[in-house]
C-alpha cells in the first residue's frame, strides 16, 4: 500500500522530524519546484499565543529578513495556516557543532580558529545591522558538509527598539554557561559585549573540550562567571591563552570588541572575510501574512442593549455623550477594519517606545517603557463592532498618573489616529489637563 507524501502548501514535501521544542517541531523538507532540500519550522499558534510569544516571533523573522550572511542560516520564507506558522530555512546538513566536539573531543588549535573566525565575521555583520543574538553557544551552530559554519536560532535576538533608557538591555536571557556577568548580574548590559563573551566561551570550548564555568550548583557558577573564574588548559598556545583572556575579561568596559579582535595576529592567520549580500531584503508581505495568522477573530459585537446602554438617543452624537465615561477613558468611531485599527495603535506605540501586547479578541495593551509618577503609563485598547463597516474603540487608563494620560491622549494619540477617526467622544475631553 502507497502512502501519500505529506505535501505543506502544495509546494513542499515534508519528511522526517529532525528536532522539536515546547513551541515548534523541525522538519526535512523537499522544495517540490526546485528538489532543493529545505528545513521547515512548524509553531502551533495557539501555543504561541498562550506563551505570550507572538512578538518574538515577528522580531525572529525580520531578524532573519535582516542578517543574510553565508555564515548564517537563511531563511527562505514564512507561511502561515490557521493553526500553524511555517519558517522555510536552509537546511544544514552537518548537524551541530556541539555534537562535533562531544563525538570527537576538543578540536586543534588551527580547526578551532576556522570556526571561531566564521562564528566572529556572521555576529560583526548582525552587530553592524543593530542584532544582538544573546544565545550564542555551539548549539546553535551548524555545520555545512564542506564544513562551513552556520549561525542558527535567533529567537532571542534584540534589536535597538528593545533598548531601555539607559540604552541598554535589560532582558536576562540564554543559556547559562554561556552568560556574560554583566547578563546574570540584571542591571543591564550592551548587547555586543555579551555577545563576544558568548564567542570567548565557545572558542574556550572548542579548544578544550569541556566548558569554562561547570557547576551543579547554579549560584556557584554565576559567582564564577561574575569574577571571570576560569583556567585555561596547558595545551593552549600563549596566543590563544591570551585572547580568550580578553574576551572573557568579566567587566565589560575593558573586554575585547569584535574590532579590536580582528586585529589580532593570532585571529587574522588565514582569516578571509566572506562578502555578504549589501541589500537589506524585508518582505513586509510576510509579516502581514503572519500577522493575519494570529489576528483572525473579529471584534465583539455590540448588540441594541449595549448601543442604549451607551447612549440615550440613536444618532451618531448620541454615543459619546454617557456621563459615566470618565476623564481616564475615551472612546472613537472609526470606519477602518479591526485589524487597521490595531496596526495604528501599534504603530504610535512603536514611535513613543511603549510596549504592545495584542489577543486575538481585538484589544490592545500599551503600557510606556519609562516609569511616570505613579509608574509605567497603560492603556488598554478594545474594538467592538457596531456595523459590519462601523467600529467603536474604547481607551482606557489602567495603570499610571491621570494627567500623563491626558497628555498622551491629547499630543500622541489623537493626532496619531487622526486618518482612521471618524468621530471622537468630544474633543474636549483630550485636551483637559
Amino acid at each position: 500500500m502507497n502512502i501519500a507524501p505529506n505535501i505543506l502548501m502544495g509546494r513542499y514535501e515534508v519528511g522526517r522530524l529532525l528536532g522539536q521544542g515546547s513551541f515548534a517541531k523541525v522538519y526535512l523538507a523537499r522544495n517540490l519546484e526546485t528538489g532543493q532540500s529545505v528545513a521547515i519550522k512548524a509553531m502551533n499558534i495557539e501555543k504561541i499565543l498562550k506563551g505570550g510569544m507572538i512578538e518574538q516571533i515577528k522580531r525572529e523573522i525580520s531578524i532573519m529578513r535582516l542578517v543574510q550572511h553565508p555564515n548564517i542560516v537563511l531563511l527562505y520564507e514564512v507561511m502561515a495556516s490557521k493553526t500553524k506558522i511555517y519558517f522555510v530555512m536552509e537546511y544544514v546538513k552537518g548537524g551541530e557543532l556541539f555534537n562535533r566536539v562531544v563525538e570527537k573531543g576538543r578540536l586543534k588549535e588551527e580547526e578551532a580558529r576556522k570556526y571561531f573566525q566564521q562564528l566572529i565575521s556572521a555576529v560583526d555583520f548582525c552587530h553592524s545591522r543593530g542584532v544582538y543574538h544573546r544565545d550564542l553557544k555551539p548549539e546553535n551552530l551548524l555545520l555545512e558538509e564542506n564544513g562551513d559554519l552556520k549561525v542558527a536560532d535567533f529567537g532571542l535576538s534584540a534589536l535597538p527598539a528593545q533598548f531601555k533608557q539607559d540604552g541598554l538591555l535589560h532582558t536576562t536571557c540564554g543559556t547559562p554557561a554561556y552568560l556574560a556577568p554583566e547578563v546574570v548580574s540584571n542591571k543591564g548590559y550592551n548587547g555586543d559585549k555579551a555577545d563576544i563573551w558568548s564567542c570567548g566561551v565557545i572558542l574556550f570550548v572548542l579548544m578544550a573540550g569541556y566548558l569554562p564555568f561547570q557547576c551543579a550548583n547554579l549560584m556557584v557558577m554565576y559567582k564564577k562567571i561574575d569574577k571571570g573564574d576560569f583556567k585555561c588548559p596547558p595545551w593552549f598556545s600563549c596566543d590563544a591563552r591570551r585572547l580568550v583572556l580578553r574576551l572573557m575579561d568579566p567587566n565589560p568596559r575593558t573586554r575585547m570588541t569584535v574590532p579590536q579582535l580582528m586585529e589580532v595576529p593570532w585571529f587574522r592567520r588565514g582569516f578571509k572575510r566572506p562578502q555578504a549580500k549589501n541589500e537589506v531584503d524585508v518582505d513586509v508581505g510576510v509579516l502581514d501574512e503572519v500577522e493575519s495568522a494570529f489576528f483572525t477573530a473579529k471584534p465583539a459585537c455590540l448588540n441594541a442593549f449595549d448601543i442604549i446602554s451607551l447612549s440615550p438617543g440613536f444618532s451618531l452624537s448620541g454615543l459619546f455623550k454617557d456621563k459615566v465615561v470618565k476623564q481616564e477613558s475615551s472612546r472613537f468611531m472609526s470606519i477602518q477594519p479591526a485589524s487597521s485599527i490595531m496596526s495604528k495603535l501599534e504603530e504610535i506605540a512603536r514611535v513613543l517606545r511603549f510596549s504592545v501586547k495584542k489577543s486575538k479578541n481585538c484589544k490592545v495593551e500599551l503600557q510606556d517603557s519609562k516609569k511616570g509618577r505613579k509608574g509605567h503609563l497603560c492603556i488598554d485598547a478594545e474594538i467592538f463592532e457596531v456595523t459590519p463597516s462601523l467600529f467603536l474603540v474604547e481607551l482606557g487608563k489602567t495603570g499610571g498618573d491621570t494627567l500623563e494620560y491626558s497628555k498622551f491622549c491629547s499630543q500622541a494619540l489623537k493626532p496619531g489616529l487622526k486618518d482612521i477617526v471618524w468621530a471622537w467622544d468630544g474633543d474636549n475631553q483630550l485636551s483637559e489637563s
